[in-house]
């Protein structure tokens, strides 16, 4: 009897298990729909300024030369 003791504890680790995997896919398909693409992990303010930054110097660097 004791040595299936356990399996009492499976159910709602699995149902916990289960709520945060949900939680976490909603939360993913309302950005995707919301934006288009998946949201970038880890980006802040900092991130979004560089990455724009970095965007409008290879921009320049492609296109001609107005002299």
């Amino acid at each position: 009897m004791g040595r299936f003791q356990w399996l009492e504890a499976v159910l709602p680790l699995g149902i916990i298990a289960g709520m945060l995997c949900i939680a976490g896919n909603v939360q993913y398909t309302i950005h995707k729909a919301a934006h288009g693409r998946p949201k970038h992990i880890g980006n802040d303010m900092w991130d979004v300024a560089m990455e724009r930054r970095d965007k409008k110097i290879v921009d320049e660097k492609l296109s001609p030369a107005s002299s």
